[in-house]
């Protein structure tokens, strides 16, 4: 089983940043947003030259990206799929003049199945999904944040139970950091990775904290 990270935060809250130390020679940028990387000099490291990049946004062709580099890129360790919303966003607006709830059943269970893949993938493999959040309020004045979706059958399928960690990416004081454990949020770590609530919002401290799980 494959290590599956999400990374969730509002846009600008420095998700896609965070990967910019992570080694290209053994990672895999799936650019669903299409909208490129946000650090100087990526182009350079990440690029169809390179077989390192792909700029995507359809379900079935990151699925199958998903299951050839499993099977056949051994080298590539880390897959990074930029963003979750970026997918349904793109699949809802191709589907907008369907009629009917089996397209809502369709939608769901495209995004099910990217998310569902790695959890039967190899062991030295590692998965992070990027994703916007959303944070509501309830009638009692609760406050929650998680993983924001398209539709209520995503809703109720929740993305982050098939996730073995879930990051919040925020800018606090001007430092972007990473919230490692709940506060009111779907977050979540291993037992024991983490020492402290926050830290550095850095994909690789992450990575290097979760290798004996």
């Amino acid at each position: 089983m494959a290590k599956v990270i999400g990374i969730m935060g509002e846009s600008g809250s420095g998700k896609t940043t965070s990967m910019q130390n992570l080694d290209p020679k053994t990672t895999f940028y799936i650019d669903a947003d299409k909208k490129g990387l946000s650090w100087k000099g990526w182009r350079k490291q990440y690029n169809i030259e390179n077989r390192n990049y792909a700029r995507t946004d359809k379900p079935n062709e990151i699925l199958r990206l998903l299951n050839k580099i499993n099977k056949e890129e051994k080298h590539i360790m880390t897959i990074i799929i930029d963003t979750l919303n970026g997918i349904m966003v793109a699949d809802e607006m191709r589907r907008a003049k369907e009629k009917g709830y089996d397209k809502w059943i369709d939608l769901s269970q495209s995004v099910w199945e990217i998310v569902d893949a790695p959890l039967s993938f190899r062991n030295d493999l590692t998965v992070i999904f990027i994703a916007h959040s959303q944070t509501v309020r309830d009638d009692y004045g609760n406050v929650f944040t998680n993983i924001k979706t398209n539709g209520k059958k995503l809703e109720k399928v929740v993305l982050e139970s098939k996730m073995t960690t879930v990051l919040h990416s925020v800018c606090k004081e001007g430092k972007y950091i990473f919230y490692t454990k709940s506060n009111n949020s779907t977050c979540k770590t291993p037992m024991g990775a983490f020492d402290v609530d926050e830290i550095e919002n850095d994909i690789t401290i992450v990575l290097e904290a979760l290798k004996e799980y």
